[in-house]
């Protein structure tokens, strides 16, 4: 008999809980508070020390502290950068005032949430490659304390919210790193305020090891609605490959099975998903740094390595990925797709975030299909021919409606340059619907977009998309906001503060969050390890521009803050008039 997550997880939380008892009877676990100052970017920043002289490779954990790797000051506000890029000319109005606050949501994207004991992960190719050409993402100490990490982020979001309300929130994809259920349930159980316990299998170290102690949540602020967005790693094993479609005809068996998988060099191509070069190990969660273990060449191993397997590793289709969203007791129920065709896997919605305010999201699916046949990193940018139309009924209905738009998707455009040079470009292949020129030319045609949002990059790039008729139609230039991670450093969320302006222009006050990380808990000690493992890769975050457009800043502390001016159309200055009245 298959036990659901939800019962196999009382029945370890009760067991746990049963080792304390007070005259109250049951004693819940306790949470991770934050700290008690809880600031932005243009209060203060995290700036990571100097990279250390001794080479280190990224599982070395153990050895960060000793050779100064992970290490960090506060450092100075980052003051937000007008912009005015989109405005016609010389637009340089110093006399203007912003007369009336329109919106104000935050952002969160890439949270990664991860089973790091899940037998079919790709943690060995963090040495056969070293410190050179990895990410991150494939084993680091970052991998240890996800949902830890996602705590801090919303009770800091709380915290904001107390100061000054907060409309909504957005999460723009990857909530899982591989597209699991456990890993979906514990995303959305942080956010929804649940017991959290943090690991898999035997649940080894978890009366032990503090993060993989059971712990609760603090759950977002009830009076905050949040809505999702689907990334790759959402419905794709590690965000790469389709779970059905792959090379290899057993990677679904491989989640819930308890031999640790083996295969060869999937980086140099994902068609050695298929070699059985290399068992790829997991990471020991009764020890305090995660060490290693049941890793390394298959010729060393006498026969294959094993772990505890868990049914509630299995890997979820986008149906069920989307459905999993309506068991949730915070706000609303299904966070958007509810307002989808969620039986069909439609992971497309618009929402009307406000009913006094003419503005609507759209929440846009923009990742690649499961059965499309390619055979590389599922990472592009991808409209079938399905959505496609539906985001070109969405922007038109919003023009007739006079709504002001904002679109919300995982994959960024024109900011990485097309594929196939690059795994998050738009996919040139020719089942995408829509070319990027194309794209962009249709986004230029509705006056009333204001940006679209993403992550997947793990940035925080702002792009300005100009006009194609910049003097006589200002308005039809729009802005894109890309969000950092909340795994890799810098490990934050974003606010966004939408104004009228004295003049009938809209500012965008876009800017980024540190989590208040309160110093011992394992938040905090992830933030290290996201610096370290930035250290040791030599990740270009301060200057990701590959397409060397001017409207993308260099970013010396990898943050950036900015006041993003749009022109509006004669009608929607009317329409807002009118409304605001």
């Amino acid at each position: 008999m298959k036990l659901s997550y939800e019962f196999k997880r009382f029945c370890f939380v009760f067991l746990m809980g049963m080792l304390i008892f007070s005259p109250a009877g049951y004693a819940e676990p306790a949470g991770y508070p934050i700290d008690t100052d809880v600031s932005t970017t243009l209060q203060r920043t995290i700036v990571p020390g100097p990279k250390p002289s001794v080479a280190l490779n990224l599982y070395d954990i153990p050895s960060y502290e000793a050779y100064g790797y992970g290490n960090w000051t506060f450092g100075d506000p980052l003051p937000a950068e007008k912009r005015t890029d989109i405005m016609e000319g010389d637009y340089d109005r110093t006399d203007v005032t912003k007369k009336a606050k329109l919106l104000s949501f935050f952002t969160i994207s890439d949270i990664h949430i991860t089973d790091k004991e899940a037998p079919n992960q790709a943690i060995y190719l963090s040495r056969v490659y070293k410190a050179k050409g990895i990410s991150a993402s494939l084993g680091s100490g970052v991998m240890l304390s996800t949902t830890h990490v996602l705590d801090a982020a919303v009770q800091t979001v709380n915290a904001l919210h107390k100061k000054d309300p907060i409309d909504f929130g957005l999460s723009l994809g990857d909530a899982a790193n591989s597209t699991q259920y456990n890993e979906l349930r514990w995303y959305i159980d942080v956010l929804d305020g649940k017991v959290i316990t943090p690991s898999s299998g035997a649940n080894l170290g978890a009366d032990t090891i503090d993060y993989q102690k059971p712990y609760k949540a603090a759950g977002l602020d009830k009076e905050i609605p949040w809505y999702q967005t689907i990334g790759n790693h959402d419905h794709f094993w590690i965000g790469s490959i389709p779970v059905d479609y792959s090379p290899r005809p057993d990677l679904r068996q491989s989640y819930v099975t308890s031999e640790i998988i083996a295969m060869g060099d999937i980086l140099r191509n994902p068609a050695n998903i298929n070699k059985p070069d290399y068992y790829m190990g997991v990471f020991d969660g009764t020890t305090p740094y995660g060490n290693i273990i049941k890793a390394g060449p298959t010729s060393e191993f006498t026969t294959p390595p094993t772990v505890a397997a868990d049914p509630n590793r299995r890997s979820l289709v986008r149906a069920e990925w989307m459905k999993e969203f309506f068991n949730t007791s915070s706000n609303p129920v299904g966070h958007g797709f509810n307002l989808a065709d969620a039986n069909n896997g439609f992971a497309c919605y618009s929402f009307v975030p406000k009913s006094t305010l003419p503005l609507k999201v759209i929440v846009l699916d923009d990742t690649q299909n499961e059965n499309d046949g390619s055979l590389d990193i599922h990472g592009h940018g991808f409209l079938d021919q399905a959505r496609w139309e539906w985001l070109k009924k969405e922007l038109a209905d919003g023009d007739a409606a006079g709504q002001l738009m904002i679109i919300a998707a995982h994959v960024p455009i024109s900011v990485e340059v097309t594929a196939p040079r690059s795994e998050m470009g738009w996919w040139t292949d020719p089942q995408n619907a829509v070319s990027l020129p194309d794209l962009i030319a249709e986004l230029q045609s509705h006056p009333n977009l204001l940006m679209w949002v993403s992550g997947h990059r793990h940035l925080n790039v702002v792009k300005a998309f100009t006009s194609p008729d910049p003097v006589n139609a200002p308005e039809k230039g729009f802005w894109e906001v890309e969000t950092s991670s909340l795994r890799d450093f810098p490990q934050g969320f974003r606010t966004f503060e939408l104004y009228l302006n004295s003049d009938n222009t809209v500012s965008i006050v876009t800017t980024d969050v540190d989590p208040a990380v309160k110093e011992g808990t394992p938040a905090a000690k992830s933030r290290k390890y996201a610096i370290a493992a930035q250290q040791i890769i030599n990740a270009d975050i301060y200057s990701p521009n590959p397409t060397n457009d001017p409207s993308i800043r260099p970013m010396p502390t990898g943050y950036y803050n900015a006041e993003l001016v749009k022109q509006l159309s004669p009608a929607m200055i009317e329409k807002l008039q009118s409304t605001l009245k």
